[in-house]
C-alpha cells in the first residue's frame, strides 16, 4: 500500500487503534493530520513528531470540525475512529446519556465525512478518495447489545450511514467504507475484563492493516462495506 505524496486524516489517532492506524499509514508513506482535545494526549502521542496535531477539535461541533479540515487541500482519505463507549441499561440511560453516546459516535463521523467530501480534490492524479468509518460488532449484531443500547445504536447509525453514503458519492469516485470490531485488545479492556480470554480479541494493528488497505489506492473498487472485523470471537 502506497500513500506516498497522500494527506490522511484520523480522527481518534492518540487513542489505542488510532495509535496502531497511524503508525501503518506513516509506515506506507502517508502525511497524517490528527486532532485532539487533551493536551496530554498529545504529549504522550507516540507518532508527535511525525504528524500534524490540530488542537481543540471537538468533532461533535461543526466549528471543531471546521478547525480539522480547513486548509487542507490535498486530502486523500479520512479515517474517523474517534467515539464513546458506556455500558447502561435502557431504563437507567437518560436522554443527555443516549445524546452523548449519538454525539460521540454517529454525529462527528457525519460531520467529518460531510467535510471530507468537501475536501477532497485530484490527488496524484486520481480524482475521488477514500473514508473509512468504524462501527462496532454490537452495532451490526444488535442483540450483542444488551446493557449497552445506546452505544449500540449509535454505531448501528454509523453503519446505515456508511452505506447510505456509498451510494450516494459513487458517482465521485469516492469509496466509503467501515469497520465493525468486537472488543480491541487494549490495556483499558484488559483492566475492565480481566478474566475474559484477551487472546480471541482483534489487536489493534490487526484491525489497522484492513482500515490502512480500505483508505489506500489498493483499494479500487470496494465500497459499501461494513467489515466485520472480531478477532478470533
Amino acid at each position: 500500500m502506497d500513500f506516498d505524496d497522500r494527506t490522511v486524516i484520523v480522527t481518534g489517532g492518540t487513542g489505542a487503534l488510532g495509535r496502531a492506524v497511524v503508525g501503518a499509514l506513516l509506515a506506507a508513506g502517508a502525511r497524517c493530520r490528527v486532532p485532539y482535545l487533551v493536551d496530554a494526549e498529545a504529549e504522550r502521542f507516540p507518532h508527535k513528531d511525525n504528524v500534524t496535531l490540530v488542537p481543540g477539535c471537538d468533532l461533535a461541533e461543526e466549528a471543531g470540525v471546521a478547525r480539522l479540515y480547513d486548509g487542507v487541500g490535498d486530502l486523500w482519505a479520512s479515517i474517523h475512529i474517534a467515539g464513546g463507549f458506556a455500558m447502561g441499561a435502557v431504563a437507567d440511560t437518560d436522554k443527555s446519556a443516549l445524546l452523548d453516546m449519538l454525539n460521540m459516535n454517529f454525529v462527528s463521523c457525519y460531520l467529518c465525512c460531510g467535510a471530507a467530501l468537501r475536501s477532497f480534490g485530484a490527488v496524484g492524479g486520481h480524482k475521488g478518495g477514500r473514508i473509512v468509518n468504524v462501527a462496532a460488532r454490537p452495532g451490526i449484531e444488535p442483540r450483542l447489545g444488551a446493557g449497552m443500547a445506546a452505544y449500540a445504536a449509535s454505531k448501528a447509525a454509523v453503519a446505515a450511514f456508511t452505506q447510505a453514503l456509498a451510494a450516494e458519492v459513487a458517482g465521485r469516485g469516492v469509496l466509503v467504507n467501515a469497520v465493525a470490531p468486537s472488543i480491541i485488545d487494549t490495556p483499558t479492556n484488559r483492566a475492565a475484563m480481566p478474566a475474559a480470554d484477551h487472546d480471541t480479541w482483534p489487536k489493534p494493528e490487526e484491525i489497522a492493516a484492513t482500515i490502512a488497505f480500505l483508505a489506500s489506492p489498493a483499494n479500487l473498487v470496494t465500497t459499501g462495506a461494513v467489515v466485520p472485523v472480531p478477532g478470533r470471537t
